[in-house]
């Protein structure tokens, strides 16, 4: 215990440093591996501890609960065995491809003495190398921004939680599910950060003491700086011509799947204004560009409009050969890059709330989320949307329960992505529309 108080006196001498901010999986401190948290003094309690700041089990709630403690195991089951021998590869849980999402895959040289891949996603993978932040950790003499200089990685500030979520559940410059390994076998990624952070097992309480120490997001302005970043990532990868073809083909892991799978007998196209495409050609996945535009136009209607003419240029651009896809993907990344600073900034009211859940019926009532894809997003996005008015005290219990059935339509809409039926969204959306409070 001298050792952790001198580490943790020495390192808060250390005040005038910078914040780290580096994604874990690309930093310099060594992983310690998770047994260095889970002790029972430390977050491996049986239950929680009375008089603590922090809840102390979380470990069992990250192993008992969290999918991401499976991440690894996952990797052993025959199907990702099957991905593997599909794509050439040895086995699934030695790829590296495999690993780098489904493991906290730092390389040798940062894998400290306790710590084991086979752990899959663990405290690290999340919170940052604990090399230099456990000691000050343990020893409890450091504050929240200390931690942060110290390496540990600031998960509750929304865009660095969107920048870490995303890395994986959507893919980065060096992580990516193309579509070839959709085609051996690997399920079609679907991701939006403030009901992704809900449905995750909680291993922490936002309450009066973790407001004092931390910065509290609402969801929705958690769910606005996820759909930015989004949207920047995708436009990173598609200004980048060796991630955005694959020799002749385009990677066609940045279309809208449906638009070639199902089947012929299902005469399921209609047409979209907003991407100004007639059939017959597969469209780029544009649905966290609709959640984007959609949200640019109540907080920063200049870009919103910007947004609504690069989206039909990019469509142009992918399925009908008619400009450069990388220069207007950086243009919209530019775009997505500001609003990802604006949204941080925002404080989203009650009002903004409101007519945000007005415009995601509007839209989807004019036929924008004809695809799976929007639709899924715009589901996920009233959900969250009426969860934050909810705690904002905007929502009577009778009308936030009004709103919940009426989202439920919407959840079993988009249940099943091959039997999506829009004009089914659209009544589930009419239901909605009845159930919004009234002046």
């Amino acid at each position: 215990m001298r050792r952790i108080l001198l580490v943790a006196l020495t390192v808060l001498s250390l005040d005038g440093a910078a914040a780290q901010t580096t994604l874990p999986s690309k930093g310099s401190d060594i992983h310690l591996g998770v047994t260095s948290c889970g002790g029972s003094t430390c977050h491996g309690a049986t239950q929680s501890v009375r008089g603590s700041q922090v809840l102390q089990n979380e470990y069992l709630i990250w192993q008992r609960q969290d999918k991401h403690a499976k991440a690894y195991s996952v990797l052993l089951e025959p199907r990702s065995q099957r991905i593997a021998r599909n794509l050439g590869l040895p086995d699934a849980h030695t790829a590296k491809v495999c690993l780098d999402c489904h493991a906290d895959n730092v390389s040798e040289n940062l894998r400290g003495r306790q710590f084991q891949v086979s752990d899959g996603v663990g405290c690290e993978g999340c919170h940052g190398g604990g090399q230099r932040w456990l000691g000050a950790h343990v020893a409890g003499v450091a504050s929240t921004e200390d931690l942060h200089k110290l390496g540990m990685y600031p998960t509750q500030n929304p865009v660095a939680r969107a920048e870490l979520c995303l890395s994986c559940h959507l893919g980065d410059e060096t992580k990516f599910v193309t579509h070839r390994m959709m085609g051996a076998g690997h399920p079609r990624l679907a991701f939006e950060l403030d009901t992704f952070t809900e449905i995750q097992p909680a291993h922490y309480v936002v309450d009066d003491d973790y407001r004092k120490r931390k910065t509290v997001a609402s969801g929705v302005q958690t769910w606005a700086v996820g759909q930015a970043m989004a949207v920047s990532r995708t436009m990173a990868g598609l200004a980048d011509a060796s991630r955005r073809m694959v020799g002749a083909f385009p990677e066609l892991t940045f279309y809208d799947c449906h638009s070639c799978h199902h089947p012929m007998s299902n005469l399921r196209w209609q047409r979209r204004e907003s991407t100004g495409l007639g059939p017959g050609v597969i469209r780029f996945n544009d649905s966290n560009i609709l959640m984007l535009r959609l949200l640019a136009r109540r907080i920063a209607p200049e870009d919103g409009a910007s947004l609504s003419g690069r989206l039909q240029a990019l469509h142009a651009a992918m399925s009908e050969g008619k400009g450069d896809v990388g220069a207007v993907a950086r243009e919209i990344k530019t775009v997505a890059d500001r609003l990802v600073q604006r949204f941080a900034r925002h404080a989203f009211g009650p009002e903004d709330m409101r007519a945000l859940l007005a415009s995601l019926v509007a839209d989807g009532r004019d036929g924008h989320f004809a695809d799976y894809g929007g639709a899924e997003q715009a589901t996920m996005a009233l959900a969250s949307v009426v969860q934050a008015l909810r705690r904002a005290g905007g929502l009577t219990d009778a009308q936030g329960n009004d709103l919940r059935l009426a989202i439920e339509q919407c959840y079993s809409a988009t249940a099943k992505d091959e039997t999506y039926d829009p004009a089914v969204f659209v009544r589930a959306l009419d239901a909605v529309e009845r159930a919004l409070p009234r002046g």
